[in-house]
């Protein structure tokens, strides 16, 4: 017994190191407060929300490290009431990611039958912590092959698919209104020229009204839970984009979301950039490596 609790000490220091380790490069801040603020800060404003979504930069290693740390402790303090979803997984996905959770099939399959994103080192501790605590995983996305189709054909297209395809999908026909949002998109595309048409505004749309209804329709089946969605930030910043849809499916729905960014200035933000982005940002330092 002395030996066993000596080693769970030796790792749970080593564990305590890595943490610190990785402190000098990011700050966590409260936008409201526009104040430090921790990981226990997101975790216990979750008692007071239903969905925590954090918008990251796809390559951020320290994004993804602190994904995995509030997951992990979004387990621990809601065991068996949590929830994780990912636009890195597709709906027609699903049962692949479920047989993988069950341990009924191998992490290859997964990767490949699941269609996993060329990064899946990046989510696999995700993963895994949803595996080991039996915590159910929401593949949100749309299949790439149907918004495909609305950026050639517009929305109009999905009306050709069959009554099994459009399971995949939000109900249609999917709310792809103007305002703040499309302003926002158009900026980003490089202004209304450059973008060309709306035909992808619309496939923008359709990724984030499939994740936003996927999210509403885990909730309706599972009451109480605090589910963490994970995507891009530009799908969740302005708690516009996905978190939008989702109001929309569910109006009373509670929304925290983080918006995560690898900035210079991390250690005093420029809040003009940055005060209406998130309840809470993350700024990482941008000098450390990137994961691709």
């Amino acid at each position: 017994m002395k030996s066993f609790l000596t080693v769970l000490l030796i790792l749970t220091s080593f564990a305590a190191m890595a943490q610190d380790a990785m402190a000098p490069h990011y700050k966590i801040y409260n936008t409201a407060k526009k104040a430090p603020a921790t990981v226990d800060d997101i975790i216990s404003s979750l008692d007071k929300a239903d969905v925590l979504f954090f918008g990251e930069e796809h390559n951020d290693s320290t994004g993804h490290y602190l994904e995995a740390l509030l997951f992990k402790k979004l387990t621990e303090k809601y065991p068996g009431k949590s929830a994780l979803s990912l636009e890195m997984f597709q709906t027609d996905c699903q049962t692949v990611l479920n047989e993988y959770l069950a341990g009924l099939i191998r992490e290859k399959n997964l990767i490949t039958e699941g269609r996993a994103w060329n990064n899946y080192k990046d989510y696999r501790p995700m993963i895994e912590q949803a595996k080991a605590t039996n915590t159910p995983v929401v593949a949100a996305n749309a299949p790439t092959r149907y918004t495909n189709m609305v950026t050639r054909g517009g929305l109009v297209s999905l009306n050709q698919l069959s009554a099994q395809a459009k399971t995949w999908l939000a109900p249609l026909p999917i709310d792809t209104a103007t305002g703040p949002y499309y302003e926002k998109f158009v900026n980003i595309m490089g202004g209304h020229s450059a973008m060309g048409n709306m035909k992808i505004y619309q496939s923008q749309n359709v990724w984030d009204a499939t994740m936003g209804y996927n999210i509403a329709q885990f909730l309706k089946t599972h009451k109480d839970f605090k589910v963490m969605q994970v995507n891009g930030g530009f799908h969740s910043e302005e708690k516009l984009g996905t978190a939008a849809q989702l109001k929309k499916y569910s109006p009373k729905v509670r929304i925290v979301n983080i918006a995560a960014y690898a900035d210079d200035g991390f250690d005093n933000p420029d809040w003009t950039k940055f005060e209406k982005m998130g309840d809470f940002i993350i700024l990482t330092d941008p000098k450390l490596p990137k994961t691709f």
